[in-house]
């Protein structure tokens, strides 16, 4: 109370400190949780599939999901396997309920075994009979309210969309899944559905190899080690396969393998080609932890620093009480006790401004966090024990050092600082401005990749497009579909597609060269991707030799348009080169006519890859429709396409989504990442600036008589301030050199997860030093000038 505004600062830089470790925390045990509430979380496995070139051995395609037909060969086969489920991802699905139409996003088929497998709350039903018969369906308690509102959801019956609509009976009730799965099934239909001949197929279910869509989940016993099982595998799809391999020059093991995936390494460590949710990343969890350590050390760092700045004025008080009997243990343990008793208000103070900033970083994060996960026992013990860490940490170098006065030359007013003390402060500022420079450089750099991405050009024109699902229904009436649409002025094209921009490329088939009856297959792996002759039109895509698609030439449903990549990998000397050559591609033979540009088809995670256009010889093949509307009237534009909609499919819901908000959405987490750092580097710099303004008081108020004298000698404000701001500018420039290296590491291997990037400038390693010795100035100035301009006779007197 004697020293308010140094205990004002104490105390504030401590609360933000903790408040930021708090908020963190509460971000890595919500990352690190993730499906660890299963019971036998640690025994439970999903099975990955992964593809090989059988001739060059270069991976081709990483899924997390596998064919139907493995489930039960795993099962028969291994009978370690205590238990096995599969949950087959429906996406979006259109349900009618009376006269309501919806569109329903995490839809699934399970198989019987999901609810004995995963752990959920059933409120109706019986989970283990629930799914057992066909068009039966489990909903969350939250979709029942959606549909039924108020009335009894058991047994009403809603119509799925599927090709045909089929009328499905609710089974079952159950609570959403937590936040913190990594999926969230909100409906849940019966596995047993798909043997329906309409909809997949028993005999599909029981023998296809190719339709790698299936999640599938296996137990395996207690202490009982995966690798075991995974060395079996190559033997067991050797056997399974031989049949679809017959023929090739390599064994199906060589081509594709099989893996288990610990559930609970899901969220934050798998990053195969197809997840049935974005999942985190370990090494976000990492900086953040980093980040939340750095800010702490820096109000502790701020602590000791305005502490020691404050010892000249308690001098007095530590030389009486060592003449009135004081050991100094007893002094330290003094000090101690109120680093840790200010530690302690500092934590109550930080969890209240926790409680209110939480939601705030929740709306920016896209996260679920709430405080409940600091209050679990094994998280609020370690908690209750930081203010005693971070007490000690932050008041044993003041104690021990305030302890050491000798008492008879602190009462006779001869304090001194000695060299050592003050170089160990200029040691603990130095690393605070490293830090501060280091996340400055950090978040600079995140920035310009964010805006790298956003800026480069893709290719093509992603704006003004919408996309919709495309649905079976239109396949007899889509040219009426697209005529009515093209007859509105504000709608410039459509064409449909496998997959969108902003999608990812997953399939991949044999190519191979055709020189007469020779097949020379490619030793490179080529994507494809179906699409009608108004793909490449609407998305404004270049082709740069030969002819796109066309409906004048009906041989163009077998043949072929390549990319510039895949021009490049087939060894094409020049683009003309490639027109008119024989082309195979899995089962189909045909030609080449024409090469496109090479265009950013995936996000810039991934390369531009060898790309092949195709027209399927199935339209249920196309999933979606692109339409290229006009800028100057986009609503209007919206409103006659969903006319349009409405008129062909009355009974299918609507829906569209902007092609620039896809491109958004695949770097979100950048984008938070990005938020969140810039939100904490300021905090960073700003507490550090408190532990400089401690350190630059301590050193101004030591030389008081000194600024007196070169005052009366004729030095001006400006002479004294650049004076003493000279020290402190050495710092940050020390700090520099020693964060410029470790930045530019940390951010190289951040931008090793960028197939395209920025290379790291020079200048912003100099702005960064730049705005630091800005900020060291101006802090160190605020106490210079206020010491230069005082009257020069005080300080003389103030011995």
């Amino acid at each position: 109370m004697k020293y308010k505004f140094i205990s004002f600062i104490n105390l504030f830089g401590l609360t933000v400190g903790l408040t930021c470790c708090f908020l963190i925390l509460a971000y890595i045990l919500h990352e690190v949780s993730y499906d660890k509430f299963q019971p036998n979380a640690d025994r439970v496995y999903r099975v990955t599939r992964t593809f090989y070139n059988g001739q060059t051995g270069a991976s081709t395609l990483n899924l997390s999901t596998i064919a139907p037909a493995f489930g039960p060969y795993l099962t028969n086969d291994f009978k370690e396997i205590e238990s096995m489920t599969r949950v087959y991802p429906n996406g979006n699905a259109a349900i009618k309920y009376g006269e309501k139409m919806f569109s329903e996003k995490n839809t699934f088929f399970a198989d019987d075994q999901f609810f004995k497998f995963f752990k959920s709350d059933i409120l109706q039903g019986n989970p283990n009979t629930a799914l057992a018969d066909p068009y039966s369906v489990m909903m969350t308690d939250e979709m029942a309210k959606k549909y039924f509102g108020a009335q009894d959801p058991m047994n009403k019956v809603i119509r799925i969309n599927m090709g045909n609509y089929f009328d499905f009976k609710v089974t079952g009730i159950y609570k959403p899944f937590p936040a913190n799965t990594h999926f969230h099934p909100e409906l849940m239909f019966s596995f047993n559905t798909l043997k329906d001949t309409l909809i997949y197929g028993a005999e599909n279910l029981r023998t296809s190899f190719g339709n790698n869509s299936f999640f599938t989940y296996v137990r395996l016993p207690k202490n009982y080690k995966p690798e075991r099982l995974e060395a079996q595998f190559p033997a067991f799809v050797d056997r399974i396969l031989g049949k679809e391999y017959a023929g090739a020059p390599f064994k199906p093991s060589k081509g594709t393998t099989l893996s288990l995936q610990k559930l609970t390494d899901i969220h934050l460590r798998s990053h195969t080609d197809y997840e049935a949710e974005e999942n985190g990343d370990i090494k976000r969890v990492w900086i953040f932890s980093a980040i939340a350590l750095f800010i702490l050390l820096i109000a502790c760092i701020n602590y000791m620093n305005l502490s020691t700045a404050r010892s000249t004025l308690r001098a007095r008080e530590i030389g009486i009480r060592k003449v009135a009997g004081a050991q100094r243990t007893e002094i330290i343990t003094q000090f101690l006790s109120e680093s840790v008793l200010v530690a302690w208000i500092a934590m109550l103070l930080a969890l209240g401004l926790t409680i209110l900033v939480l939601p705030w970083l929740n709306k920016i994060s896209g996260l679920q966090l709430n405080l409940d996960i600091l209050l679990k026992v094994g998280v609020i013990i370690p908690v209750l024990l930081v203010p005693f860490v971070v007490g000690i940490i932050s008041g044993i170098y003041p104690a021990l050092f305030m302890s050491s006065f000798q008492p008879i030359k602190v009462l006779k007013g001869f304090l001194k600082v000695g060299g050592s003390n003050i170089s160990f402060r200029k040691v603990l500022v130095t690393a605070q401005f490293a830090i501060s420079i280091i996340l400055i450089v950090c978040t600079a750099i995140v920035f310009n990749q964010m805006r790298y991405m956003q800026n480069k050009a893709l290719g093509f024109n992603k704006e003004h497009i919408i996309t919709m699902p495309y649905v079976s229904l239109l396949n007899d009436k889509y040219d009426a579909f697209r005529t009515e649409l093209l007859s509105n002025a504000n709608i410039k094209n459509a064409g449909r597609s496998s997959r969108i921009p902003t999608g990812r490329l997953l399939d991949a088939m044999g190519a191979k060269m055709i020189s007469g009856d020779t097949l020379a297959p490619v030793m490179a792996d080529i994507k494809f991707v179906s699409a009608d002759q108004d793909f490449i039109p609407t998305y404004g895509v270049k082709v740069l030799a030969g002819r796109g698609f066309s409906k004048d030439f009906a041989t163009d449903t077998a043949n072929f348009l390549i990319n510039e990549a895949a021009a490049k990998i087939l060894g094409f000397k020049s683009y003309n080169d490639a027109l008119g050559k024989d082309f195979g591609y899995g089962n189909r033979k045909g030609k080449l006519i024409g090469v496109f540009n090479d265009f950013h088809f995936e996000s810039m995670h991934q390369k531009i890859v060898p790309l092949v256009l195709l027209v399927p010889e199935n339209l249920n093949n196309f999933n979606r429709i692109s339409v290229k509307v006009s800028g100057s009237n986009i609503a209007a534009a919206l409103l006659f396409v969903e006319n349009t909609w409405k008129k062909f499919l009355p009974e299918t819901p609507y829906q569209y989504t902007f092609l620039d908000e896809s491109f958004e959405k695949l770097y979100q987490a950048e984008g938070r990442q990005k938020t969140i750092l810039t939100i904490f580097a300021c905090l960073a710099i700003f507490i550090a600036c408190l532990g400089l303004f401690g350190l630059s008081a301590f050193a101004i108020t030591q030389r008081i008589k000194e600024i007196g004298i070169r005052k009366v000698l004729g030095a001006t404000v400006g002479n004294i301030v650049g004076l003493l701001s000279k020290d402190f500018l050495k710092l940050v420039a020390i700090a520099a050199v020693i964060a410029f290296p470790l930045a530019w590491f940390a951010m190289n291997k951040w931008l090793q997860d960028f197939a395209y990037r920025i290379n790291i400038s020079w200048w912003v390693f100099v702005a960064a030093g730049i705005i630091a010795a800005v900020i060291a100035f101006a802090t160190v100035s605020l106490q210079a000038i206020k010491a230069a301009a005082a009257n020069p006779v005080k300080s003389l007197r103030a011995e």
